[in-house]
C-alpha cells in the first residue's frame, strides 16, 4: 500500500530533485511552469533540477528568450518556456484577468489609454525596467504608483501584449511579446487541447496529484482539471490513496527507496509545496509541522518530507541556513542537509554555514 512519504518520494523524481535535467531550459520546459515570485530563490530552485547547477544557464535562457520570467497560470510570476507562454496564457487568462481588473478597478476608465502607451513605450526601446516604464508613462501624462504599475503589467502579459525582456544588470525588464515571441499558429491549442495537455503535463511533472491540485496550480475550474485529465486518456493512470485519486503518467511508477540527494533546502513557494494544495501535506507524513498561517521563509526536505523551516541569509563571503526543526534530527539527516547546504552555497559562489536551532 502507498503511503504519504511513497507520494513525496515520487514528486522529488517527477519534479526532477531526484532525477535533474540537463539543463535550465529543459528543467522548465519539463515542469511545464516554475514559480518564480522570489528571483534569487527560483533561481536554485530551477538550478538544483538541473544536472549541473550553474547562475548562469538560467540567466542566459532568460536572456535570449528560450524562457520567460512572466505571469502565467496564477496572478503571480513563473518561469515557463517560450514555446509554451502563449497557450498556457490563453488557456489560464480567462479566470487570472478578473482578478487584475478587481485590483486596476481606479484605473478602469483609462485601462485602453495606458495600454495604448505601454506598448507605445516598449515599441520604442525594449528591454525597460519596471521604474524606466513608469517615468515613461509620467511622461506622457500618466502617474501611476508602483502597485499599480505591477499590476498594469502582469494585466498587459496575460493579455499577451507583455512578456519579460532580456533581465538588465540582474533586473527584471520588460518587452513586448509579439517581438520577443511570435505567434506561431503550430504552437497553438484550442481550449480542449490545452486543456488535455496542461493535465497531461502537470500529472507527469507534478505527480501523483489530485484533480483539486491541478485545477489550484493552473487556476482552473473543477470541471475542467477533469475534462483535461479525462482528454488525456490512456496517458495517464491513477491509483486511490487517503479518499483521493492520484493521477501521474502511465509509464511511471514509485521509487524503490529514498531518493538522492537525500536533502534539500528550498522556499516555500518552490513547485513542491507550492505546485499543490489538495494533497500539499504528504511532506508531512509523520504530521509534525505546525498547520499555520504560512509566513516567507523556506524549507528543509529530507527524502521528501519536511523536516524544518529554513532562513537563508546571504553575506558578503558566506550564505547562512538557519534551521528550526520540527522534530528531532537524525545524525544521517543532518549530515544530509550540511551537503544541501553545501550545493546551495557552491551555487551561489559563497561558503555554506548550517545552523540548527534547538527542537521547538
Amino acid at each position: 500500500m502507498i503511503s504519504d512519504r511513497d507520494l513525496a518520494r515520487w514528486r522529488l523524481h517527477s519534479q526532477h530533485l531526484a532525477a535533474p535535467a540537463a539543463d535550465a531550459e529543459e528543467l522548465v520546459r519539463s515542469l511545464t511552469a516554475v514559480q518564480a515570485e522570489n528571483p534569487s530563490q527560483s533561481a536554485w530552485a530551477v538550478a538544483t533540477r538541473t544536472a549541473e547547477p550553474r547562475p548562469g544557464d538560467l540567466a542566459a535562457a532568460l536572456a535570449d528568450g528560450r524562457v520567460l520570467r512572466t505571469h502565467v497560470l496564477r496572478p503571480t510570476w513563473h518561469y515557463v518556456h517560450a514555446d509554451d507562454a502563449r497557450w498556457l496564457i490563453a488557456l489560464t487568462a480567462p479566470r487570472v484577468l478578473p482578478v487584475f481588473d478587481q485590483q486596476l478597478r481606479p484605473l478602469a476608465d483609462r485601462m485602453p489609454q495606458l495600454t495604448d502607451a505601454v506598448e507605445q513605450v516598449l515599441a520604442e526601446a525594449s528591454d525597460r525596467t519596471r521604474a524606466e516604464v513608469g517615468a515613461a508613462l509620467a511622461g506622457r501624462g500618466f502617474e501611476l504608483t508602483g502597485q499599480q504599475l505591477m499590476l498594469l503589467l502582469g494585466r498587459l502579459e496575460m493579455q499577451l501584449l507583455v512578456c519579460s525582456g532580456a533581465p538588465r544588470d540582474g533586473e527584471h525588464s520588460y518587452a513586448l511579446m509579439d517581438a520577443r515571441v511570435p505567434a506561431d499558429p503550430a504552437r497553438s491549442r484550442d481550449r480542449d487541447e490545452g486543456l488535455a495537455e496542461l493535465a497531461l503535463r502537470y500529472c507527469t511533472s507534478h505527480g501523483p496529484a489530485t484533480e483539486r491540485d491541478l485545477a489550484y496550480w493552473a487556476t482552473l475550474t473543477l470541471t475542467d482539471a477533469r475534462r483535461g485529465i479525462a482528454a488525456a486518456g490512456a496517458a495517464l493512470a491513477s491509483f486511490e490513496h487517503d479518499g483521493r485519486t492520484f493521477w501521474h503518467a502511465a509509464d511511471a511508477a514509485p521509487p524503490a527507496g529514498p531518493a538522492e540527494p537525500a536533502a534539500h533546502l528550498l522556499q516555500v513557494l518552490d513547485e513542491m509545496y507550492r505546485g499543490y494544495q489538495d494533497s500539499r501535506w504528504v511532506i508531512d507524513g509523520e504530521g509534525v509541522v505546525p498547520r499555520a498561517r504560512e509566513t516567507a521563509i523556506g524549507m528543509a526536505l529530507v527524502d521528501g518530507q519536511l523536516v524544518a523551516a529554513m532562513k537563508r541569509t546571504v553575506g558578503a563571503k558566506a550564505v547562512r541556513f538557519a534551521l528550526q526543526p520540527h522534530r528531532a534530527l537524525t545524525t544521517a539527516e543532518a549530515a544530509a542537509l550540511e551537503d544541501a547546504a553545501g550545493r546551495y552555497g557552491a551555487f551561489l559562489g559563497l561558503e555554506a554555514e548550517l545552523v540548527v536551532a534547538p527542537e521547538a
